[in-house]
C-alpha cells in the first residue's frame, strides 16, 4: 500500500487516482476548482468514461478514494505524487507548461522530506529537468522527477490503466525505480513489462507512439481517398494489409480523420519541439495538412450531390470525436458543422453522451435531439460522424420514412454496402463505392 496524491482531476488524473485506489493503494486527489473537487466527494463523476463510475463510488465508499483543494495537506503523507495537468497547446502549437511548473514550484516549498514527483502529463522531451529545476529553486530537500506517461484509449481508460500493454517509467534514481516497480506491480502480472529509461526518452515515447498511430490512421485515410479514384474498394485493402503481421489490423479503419485531446495536440507538440531544435519533421506536417482536409470529407460529397446546401437540413449522428465518450476536443463533427452553418444549412444532432458539451460550446447554432431517430424528421440526409455501437443496426424502415429521400452520408463506413443496395439508399462512405438506389 501506498500513500499517494494525484494533483488534477481531469481526465487523466480522475482514472490515474480511481485505480491505483482500486489496487489498495490510500489516494488524494487535488484540484483548484472547489465546484468540482465538493461534486467529486458528493459521488459525481464528471466525465464519461466506462466502468469508472463503478471503481469510482466502490474507492470513495472504502475511503481509498478522497478529494481536497489544499495542495500542502494532500502531499503531506504522500510518498509518490503525480502531476497530472493540463499542457494545452500554445498559439504556436507548443505545450504550454505553466500549470505543471507552477505547481513544482509550489511543491518546492512544502515538501518537507524525500517524495517521488512523476509527470503523468503528456509533456516535451526535457520537461523532466525544468520540473526539477524549480524545485529545487525552493528546497535542499532530495526528491526524485519521474517521467510516466500515460496510454489511455478514451472508451477504454480503465481496462488500458488496469491492464496497460506496458508502463514506461523514466527515471535514473534507483530509489524511485524500486518504488515504482512496486507501485506498477498488480498491473503487470500478466506479463506486460516495466520498460525503465531515462526520463528524456520516456517524454518523447509518448509523442512518437501517438503521432506514429495518427500518421497510420492519415495514411489509411489517404489510401481511402484513392480508393474512391480509381474504384477499389477501401475495406478489401485494409484486409489486406492488415493480415501482414508488421502492420496490424488496429488503426487503419478510414474515416473524417482524428480528433480528442491526445492526437492533435500531442502531434502538432512534437513538431514544434522539432522546430525548437532546428529538426523538420516532414511526414507530421503532412499528417496535419491531410487530417485538416479529411475533417471536412463529408462536405464534399454533399457539396457534389445537393451543389447550393443554403436551407438544408442535415440530421447528424455523432458529435464526440469518438464513441464511448462525451469528448468534443478536435471532433471532426464540429468542423462539419461548422462548414454546414456556413453555408446556410440547418443541422439537427443527437449523439448519447456528448450534446451537453457541444452545447457549451456552440449554443443554439444546431438543434439538439434526444432520440437518433427524431434528427431524421424531414431531413435533406442523414450524416454520420461517430460510430457509436446505437447507430450500427438502426431500423432503416424508419430511417427511409422519415427522410425526404433515402440519403445517408457515412463518415465512419458504419453500414455494409450491399446492404444499402438492398435497402434502396443512396449511401455515400469513404474509400468505396457510392451505392445508387435501385431504380
Amino acid at each position: 500500500m501506498k500513500n499517494i496524491a494525484v494533483i488534477g482531476t481531469g481526465y487523466v488524473g480522475l482514472v490515474t487516482g480511481t485505480c491505483f485506489a482500486e489496487t489498495g493503494n490510500n489516494v488524494i486527489c487535488v484540484d483548484i476548482d472547489k465546484e468540482k473537487v465538493q461534486r467529486l466527494k458528493n459521488g459525481e463523476v464528471p466525465i464519461y468514461e466506462p466502468h469508472l463510475d463503478a471503481l469510482f463510488e466502490r474507492n470513495i465508499k472504502q475511503k481509498r478514494l478522497q478529494f481536497t483543494t489544499d495542495l500542502a495537506s494532500a502531499i503531506k503523507d504522500a510518498e509518490i505524487i503525480f502531476l497530472a495537468l493540463p499542457t494545452p497547446p500554445g498559439e504556436d502549437g507548443s505545450a504550454d507548461l505553466s500549470y505543471v511548473l507552477g505547481v513544482a514550484k509550489d511543491l518546492g516549498g512544502l515538501i518537507k522530506e524525500y517524495k517521488i514527483i512523476i509527470d503523468k502529463s503528456t509533456v516535451p522531451v526535457g520537461t523532466a529537468d525544468k520540473v526539477t529545476a524549480a524545485i529545487k529553486n525552493e528546497t535542499d530537500v532530495p526528491f526524485a522527477v519521474v517521467s510516466n506517461p500515460e496510454f489511455l484509449r478514451e472508451g477504454f481508460a480503465v481496462d488500458d490503466f488496469m491492464n496497460p500493454d506496458r508502463v514506461i517509467i523514466g527515471t535514473e534514481d534507483e530509489k524511485a525505480k524500486v518504488v515504482m516497480k512496486e507501485l506498477y506491480q498488480p498491473f503487470i502480472r500478466d506479463g506486460h513489462p516495466i520498460i525503465f529509461m531515462d526520463e528524456k526518452s520516456a517524454e518523447l515515447t509518448k509523442y512518437a507512439a501517438n503521432a506514429f498511430l495518427a500518421t497510420k490512421i492519415t495514411f489509411m485515410n489517404e489510401v481511402a481517398n484513392f480508393c474512391e479514384i480509381v474504384g477499389a474498394d477501401v475495406d478489401k485493402v485494409r484486409e489486406g494489409m492488415g493480415s501482414d503481421t508488421r502492420i496490424g489490423h488496429r488503426f487503419l479503419y478510414p474515416g473524417i480523420g482524428f480528433g480528442g485531446s491526445c492526437f492533435p495536440k500531442d502531434v502538432i507538440a512534437l513538431m514544434k519541439s522539432g522546430l525548437d531544435h532546428n529538426f523538420d519533421f516532414s511526414v507530421i506536417d503532412a499528417v496535419l495538412k491531410v487530417n485538416s482536409k479529411q475533417r471536412i470529407k463529408l462536405l464534399d460529397k454533399i457539396l457534389d450531390y445537393f451543389g447550393d446546401i443554403k436551407g438544408k437540413k442535415f440530421a447528424l449522428w455523432g458529435l464526440a470525436f469518438k464513441p464511448d465518450t462525451d469528448d468534443i476536443r478536435e471532433a471532426p463533427a464540429l468542423y462539419l458543422i461548422d462548414e454546414l452553418i456556413r453555408r446556410g444549412a440547418k443541422v439537427v444532432a443527437f449523439d448519447p453522451e456528448a450534446m451537453d458539451n457541444v452545447k457549451k460550446q456552440l449554443g443554439d447554432k444546431i438543434e439538439y435531439v434526444e432520440n437518433q431517430y427524431e434528427a431524421l424528421d424531414g431531413a435533406d440526409a442523414l450524416l454520420i460522424a461517430t460510430e457509436w455501437s446505437a447507430f450500427k443496426n438502426p431500423d432503416f424502415n424508419l430511417i427511409k420514412s422519415k427522410l425526404k429521400i433515402p440519403l445517408i452520408f457515412d463518415g465512419r463506413n458504419v453500414f455494409i454496402l450491399s446492404d444499402m443496395q438492398e435497402k434502396g439508399f443512396y449511401y455515400s462512405s469513404i474509400g468505396r463505392q457510392t451505392i445508387l438506389p435501385k431504380v
